[in-house]
């Protein structure tokens, strides 16, 4: 099978150069285009030097659909707006759209959700591998022990990072509800101030932490009578999420359309 041509999203972000130097890294995917938005200072600069590649012939455009159309796939962390837009093209065209935008409202979920009936969407609030692997195990020990072990979740990232809890927390928090078999929207707790009371049962507690240049730490805790358990993980470096999302553009080439997690592309649903 011929190179996986794939589009970058947000090209000029950090996630974006990211992507692009990954792409240029790895055997079975090529860059086709570049994208961000209108007025960004990075229009027209070539993307492999945004990267720093040196020059890769790519042009950082505001034009999204005619390299859609002549493409394969799209890799997007943008922003919502951006998202449910590219989501439409990508569906127009029959292309692969893999999504790592987070802070998406229910009206954006939505509108991906019906893009994704004729394209094949994959969508999650972290394309690491890991962190996918830690929400099969959060979702596996949330099963297993007995409501007496409350559930917390505590994040922190950079000092740049607009929306809390982060996507992946809230993917935590999605994992470690459907282990319990209840509505994460119904148990949530997501801000704690002044005389809240006792701890309610079968609630799921975020706690946001912002600072400095940390990429993303997550821990899941499961805290019992007389004992406590904590999975943990640590994002080093942003190139995690870069190689999960071209994983999942290359596991979602040959797929139908459907909307589908990195769960999906990892083998984790049970």
């Amino acid at each position: 099978m011929s190179d996986m041509r794939l589009i970058v999203a947000g090209a000029g972000g950090r996630m974006g150069r990211t992507l692009i130097h990954t792409i240029a890294a790895t055997e079975g995917v090529v860059l086709a285009g570049a994208v961000e938005s209108p007025g960004a200072a990075v229009i027209g600069r070539d993307a492999g030097e945004l990267a720093g590649l040196g020059k890769n012939g790519v042009p950082v455009v505001t034009e999204a659909e005619p390299l859609i159309a002549a493409a394969d796939g799209l890799i997007d962390f943008t922003v919502p707006a951006a998202t449910v837009a590219f989501a439409e093209l990508a569906a127009r065209h029959g292309r692969v759209h893999v999504i790592g935008t987070t802070g998406c409202s229910r009206e954006d979920e939505a509108l991906i959700a019906d893009a994704a009936k004729r394209a094949a969407i994959v969508k999650s609030g972290n394309m690491s591998l890991g962190i996918n692997v830690l929400a099969a195990l959060v979702k596996r020990v949330a099963r297993t022990l007995d409501p007496a072990f409350d559930i917390e979740i505590l994040e922190m990232h950079h000092n740049k990072k607009v929306d809390a809890p982060s996507g992946t927390a809230l993917l935590l928090g999605r994992a470690a509800a459907q282990g319990r078999s209840i509505d994460l929207a119904q148990h949530a707790v997501k801000s704690r101030d002044g005389h809240t009371g006792a701890r309610c049962a079968g609630d799921i507690g975020f706690a946001v932490l912002r600072g400095g240049t940390v990429v993303g730490d997550h821990s899941v805790i499961f805290a019992g009578p007389g004992e406590r358990l904590e999975l943990t993980h640590r994002a080093e470096d942003r190139i995690i999420f870069a190689r999960g999302a071209l994983a999942a553009a290359l596991w979602a080439r040959g797929q139908t359309p459907g909307l589908y997690s990195m769960a999906d592309v990892l083998g984790l649903k049970d």
